[in-house]
């Protein structure tokens, strides 16, 4: 067995910490049925105050596997093809560049292509199984669709499909469940919350049959297992808003023997953090362009890196818009760059679906009594500002005794040192991190592919020292290179036919990529290939080796 640790990622979509090891810490979260990732929290670490830096998946997913701001690197629109400075690099290379087999199994959706010197194996079967012995200590990821906000949506049947291993006894029924006071108290929402929460169990069966693999093969000792949610629950005012309930996540990290069970976290921190958290973990160097700090040691003590945490909400599709938030320990202070637009404005997905259309006729119902003369009496003043025209410029909200965020003491006099105090670190971090939203979108695409195409990454060139080892470089800045015996005709990958894989960034061609880590010493014919994360990737260039065997150490 190894002796580095493993990493292990299981992350869902769409939830936040409404798993019933967060009882007391989130509104709500012991109404929900999870008792593998309860279990998984009291041997490990429960961080209560996590936060994801967007309120949508591929951007918080970005900041996961770069370690850096998507406002800072380019990721923050939903969706992009981001084109990052060169130095920013996709965590699982950094352990595959130290011998760690990667996997991917199978979502990726980074806002940014996928070189294919990122992963040994990607799709729906990658595993750390097929690693190439015991000794090979893994980096896996395992990433379910089970809680995304469309399974809240489905027909009847399709729900019961896909909650299929939810007994009876588990099922949560819409007239008992007790919702968050931004939700009208209607027979939609009702339904919506309890098959959120029926979906929260039936992820929690998946996990645990993830866990039990690892335990079957007598790995779970030396093996650092995380579990995330990219952002809050798939619902109106949560995901796709910049507040708590947008970003506010889960978070579980458990390590045998080194963190000790039961410790909770209550420091702020960032998903961000997750990537030089690994590294420092696993005891590999943390690259310096990361903006993430490293969160706990390794004894699972809390480093308290962060006096503050950063995140923001920028284009959502088809809806323009953007917004910046700060939280520390106790309050979220949330600056509106457009106070003139919705917050619920047109979205053509999201509007399908039956909270947000229940939204859209309780609105329009409130417009028809306006019509008569009558006060509106359909929604709570809480709920109308869901779907209100305008929103306030700036925010301010003491989650400790407000997690809803009903109060905002943004106006509030006794709140006047919290709120610059507030602002100002917000002002910071935005000078900091020279926040590409300040620049229009067009001309962000515009800069990382004039005309509309992208530049090319250079060839490799190949180049033989005096001991006959042959070395492969690129010019590219940035660029990283692959090598393979695979030959070109190679059927290919399955992940090629998904109807998602060129918008996730893969586009597998087939060939067993191996990550080039130093001179090749080996006979045969090889293939080399360069990658450089948004620009074409160079021409495969063969080369005819005549004495041993390729190797990538």
């Amino acid at each position: 067995m190894s002796e580095k640790p493993n990493i292990l990622w299981i992350s869902t979509h769409d939830i936040n910490p409404h798993l019933g090891a967060y009882a007391g810490v989130w509104p709500g979260a012991e109404h929900a049925i999870t008792p593998n990732l309860d279990r998984l929290a009291a041997e490990g670490a429960r961080f209560d105050q996590a936060m994801a830096t967007a309120p949508v998946c591929a951007p918080s997913r970005a900041s996961l596997y770069t370690g850096c701001q998507p406002t800072a690197i380019g990721t923050m629109h939903m969706r992009t093809r981001a084109v990052p400075p060169a130095e920013v690099v996709l965590l699982p290379e950094l352990f595959r560049e130290h011998g760690y087999y990667t996997t991917n199994n199978f979502f990726t959706d980074f806002q940014m292509e996928v070189p294919g010197t990122t992963f040994d194996e990607i799709g729906m079967d990658a595993h750390w199984r097929g690693r190439p012995d015991a000794d090979t200590p893994f980096f896996a990821a395992f990433h379910g669709l089970i809680t995304h906000e469309s399974a809240i949506y489905l027909s009847d049947d399709e729900f019961a499909a896909a909650t299929a291993h939810v007994t009876d006894e588990q099922r949560h029924h819409p007239e008992a469940v007790e919702l968050p006071p931004y939700y009208p108290d209607t027979e939609p929402f009702r339904i919506a919350w309890a098959r959120y929460l029926d979906l929260i169990t039936e992820m929690d069966l998946w996990v645990g049959g993830i866990l039990d693999q690892l335990e079957e093969d007598g790995l779970a000792e030396n093996t650092i297992v995380v579990f995330w949610s990219d952002h809050g629950v798939g619902m109106p005012r949560a995901k796709r808003w910049a507040n708590e309930a947008g970003v506010r996540v889960p978070l579980i990290v458990r390590w045998p023997d080194r963190i000790a069970a039961g410790t909770t976290i209550e420091d702020v921190v960032s998903l961000m953090d997750m990537a030089p958290t690994m590294l420092s973990l696993a005891g590999l160097p943390i690259p310096e362009h990361m903006h993430g700090t490293v969160a706990i040691d390794t004894t699972g003590a809390s480093t308290a890196a962060n006096e503050y945490v950063f995140s923001g909400r920028d284009r959502m599709d088809e809806q323009q818009d953007s917004s910046r938030t700060v939280r520390d320990k106790r309050f979220r202070y949330t600056r509106h760059r457009h106070p003139d637009r919705s917050g619920m404005q047109h979205h053509e997905y999201a509007d399908k679906f039956s909270t947000w259309a229940e939204f859209r006729r309780l609105a329009f119902e409130e417009a028809n009594q306006l019509a008569v003369g009558e006060t509106p009496s359909k929604m709570t003043p809480l709920q109308r500002a869901v779907v209100a025209a305008t929103k306030p410029v700036e925010e301010l909200f003491d989650i400790f005794t407000d997690p809803h965020e009903e109060r905002n003491l943004a106006n509030d006099p006794g709140h006047r040192d919290d709120l610059e105090r507030m602002r100002a670190a917000l002002d910071g971090w935005h000078e900091r991190i020279d926040d590409l939203a300040d620049m229009p979108e067009a001309d962000l695409a515009a800069s990382w592919r004039p005309g509309g195409i992208a530049a090319a990454t250079a060839p490799v060139e190949i180049t033989t020292d005096e001991d006959g080892r042959v070395h492969a470089t690129c010019a590219t800045p940035g660029a990283r290179i692959g090598w393979t015996t695979t030959p070109e005709n190679s059927e290919p990958h399955p992940m090629a036919a998904h109807p998602m894989a060129r918008m996730m960034g893969v586009e597998p061609d087939g060939r067993d990529w191996q990550i080039y880590r130093g001179p090749l010493e080996t006979a045969g014919t090889v293939w080399l290939k360069a990658w450089r994360i948004g620009y074409t990737p160079s021409e495969a260039v063969m080369v005819e080796l005549e004495d041993a065997v390729a190797v990538s150490a």
